[in-house]
């Protein structure tokens, strides 16, 4: 059985109201931290999430859920059915962003309910997470992002007021991808946005595969010194895609299921992507910017 890729669902803003100052949540923790992060989970009757569950076990760290977390239709019932049997234990390691599937339900009432706090402090869909040295932006890519939306707003500000010298983001949909739902131009603003302000990488999931790209301006052009990174992490459970196109900036391709594990060091980060046995199949590091 093969998923149908679904379009991208756009919300209006005023069913997702959420003011520019919205709280930032706690610090993470320590100076130096491991993260995992995947999307695209909570399939019935799959045994990927059994073993995500042993590998997240052995792996200990936050888990940052880059959406699309209870198919088909993100209802409450199939969160507790889909996803809860195998990932609920680690809710208290959960940040969650949601996906298009998770809208399916009115105002992804079933993800909100299912998540409470952990998919933030209102039912915006996007809120912030601090430390000292690294900044964690949880995005809604289901809202409208255009140039002066609420959303892109409230980025502009957490980005100009932080002092945390890295930037991490996780949304569901990517800007670029090789699989069968890039590239999206309707993040070219929250793109812009967040590369003119010094974002380093962007997390998503949408596509069923795991891809990294190379660092990349908000127009899909290389750039080494102020790009941001992409990784692809759809990898949570539901049926794997393959190679649609090939994407510009696109440096590994990964078919299959597993995790991104990203070291959040005071002045870099490393990656790892680990199928559902452990295994490393990519791996590498960069200097924020």
């Amino acid at each position: 059985m093969v998923a149908t890729p679904a379009p991208p669902v756009e919300v209006p803003v005023n069913e997702s109201p959420a003011a520019p100052t919205a709280p930032t949540l706690p610090p993470t923790g320590a100076a130096t931290t491991w993260v995992n992060i995947f999307g695209d989970t909570g399939w019935c009757g799959s045994p990927v999430m059994a073993s995500l569950a042993r590998l997240m076990t052995d792996l200990g760290g936050d888990v940052f859920l880059a959406g699309d977390l209870a198919y088909p239709n993100g209802t409450l019932e199939e969160f507790r059915r889909c996803f809860d049997p195998e990932l609920g234990r680690f809710r208290s390691r959960f940040w969650a962003a949601p996906g298009n599937h998770d809208y399916q339900t009115a105002g992804a009432a079933g993800y909100f309910t299912y998540f409470g706090e952990r998919a933030g402090p209102d039912r915006s869909g996007y809120y912030a997470i601090g430390s000292s040295t690294w900044q964690v932006l949880m995005l809604n890519s289901n809202v409208a992002n255009g140039r002066n939306s609420v959303q892109i707003e409230w980025v502009r500000q957490q980005l100009r007021s932080s002092t945390a010298r890295c930037t991490l983001a996780v949304m569901h949909h990517p800007f670029d991808s090789s699989g069968p739902n890039g590239p999206n131009p309707q993040q070219r603003d929250l793109w812009d946005v967040m590369y003119s302000l010094g974002v380093d990488v962007v997390v998503t999931g949408h596509d069923h595969l795991y891809e990294r790209h190379a660092p990349q301006d908000a127009n899909q052009r290389p750039d080494p010194v102020r790009g941001i990174r992409l990784f692809i992490a759809g990898t949570g459970g539901a049926p794997p895609y393959g190679r649609a196109r090939a994407a510009g900036n696109s440096e590994v391709l990964i078919t299959g299921h597993g995790l991104l594990r990203l070291k959040l060091e005071p002045a870099l980060y490393e990656w790892e992507f680990r199928n559902v046995n452990g295994a490393v199949l990519d791996r590498g590091l960069n200097i924020c910017h």
